[in-house]
């Protein structure tokens, strides 16, 4: 199976979640893990699987207009941190415009985001838009959207986030690579899988190494 992991990130978080999914995917796929300003037309050529991710902002993907906000909060952050902003973030393209028009998309698809701390009544979650437009273009979801939390607007992933991304990536080749329909979640696995929405976790969703 090949997998093409395409995130949008703006301080480096959602970078390091897309790393960790593909660490988890690794065992069962040929992982391609793609920053969204350098996915191409091509880059989904030959590709089983597409996961989706990118910051949560104001609610949902980010726009051109909350990227330089998030430039601005950036030049604000305090001295030391390890959060810095990642070039060539504020001018784009997000994932927004990256999914406005792939085309059709023969694939399984999957979805994550980061967020801050807190009910997603509050925060948002990017991963439902993303999941939303993975499926208008013909993606066969392959697993509920994922959350990673972060402290603050532009702070680090929580302590355990990264272990919860190999984990979810795991899951989500058992997913793939099992037997009737590639791409899709049977009925059991819909049935088993249990959705935590406070940090859009999923577990039950399968492993290759039972499945494969």
């Amino acid at each position: 199976m090949r997998a093409v992991i395409v995130y949008e990130s703006m301080f480096g978080s959602t970078k390091k979640v897309a790393e960790a999914i593909a660490e988890g995917l690794a065992d069962c796929a040929e992982v391609s893990v793609v920053p969204v300003t350098s996915a191409d037309a091509h880059i989904l050529d030959g590709a089983d699987l597409v996961v989706v991710g990118g910051p949560t902002h104001t609610h949902g993907m980010s726009r051109p207009s909350t990227r330089k906000m998030a430039g601005k909060l950036a030049r604000k952050r305090k001295p030391g941190s390890e959060v810095e902003l990642v070039p060539g973030a504020v001018s784009g393209p997000g994932v927004r415009e990256w999914l406005a028009s792939p085309g059709r998309l023969e694939v399984a698809g999957a979805a994550f985001d980061t967020r801050p701390q807190g009910l997603p009544a509050f925060t948002g979650r990017a991963s439902k838009s993303i999941r939303r437009l993975l499926a208008h273009h013909g993606a066969r979801i392959a697993a509920p959207p994922a959350s990673f939390l972060v402290e603050g607007l532009t702070g680090a992933l929580v302590e355990g986030e990264l272990g919860r991304a190999r984990a979810w990536g795991e899951r989500l080749s058992g997913v793939t690579t099992s037997g009737a329909s590639p791409g899709l979640l049977t009925p059991f696995a819909v049935k088993s899988a249990t959705v935590r929405e406070h940090r859009g976790a999923v577990s039950g969703l399968g492993d290759c190494s039972r499945r494969s």
